[in-house]
């Protein structure tokens, strides 16, 4: 399979999950009734509010998880794309006098234009 398909179908994955999860948790806190007696255990978000070990388990810890990895993921991409700059030292001489004769005629076309 494409890499790059790969990337796109677990990102989209990641997205899925996360919004689920967070939807769920929500879900639970804003109907949490004031009573324990009055939580249906026979629903999927009355089973959460009725065990709270089990919510933990199935969709906090999840959570928490998935945004550690997207962090270090994000930091991983920010070092590997800091890394690819080249410095002006790095360049051999025919580039710097390229690069020089390239600023020069930019320099020229921006005179021009003013």
């Amino acid at each position: 399979m494409n890499k790059k398909v790969l990337r796109y179908v677990l990102l989209g994955l990641d997205v899925a999950v996360t919004v689920f999860l967070f939807v769920v948790s929500i879900l639970m806190l804003a109907t949490q009734p004031a009573a324990q007696t009055a939580i249906d255990p026979t629903t999927f978000i009355g089973f959460f509010q009725d065990n709270p070990t089990v919510f933990l388990l199935v969709i906090v810890l999840p959570l928490v998880a998935l945004l550690g990895l997207n962090i270090f993921i994000l930091v991983r991409f920010i070092r590997s794309t800091g890394e690819k700059k080249k410095a002006v030292s790095d360049l051999t001489a025919e580039q710097k006098e390229a690069l020089r004769k390239e600023l020069m005629n930019d320099l020229a076309n921006e005179d021009k234009k003013e």
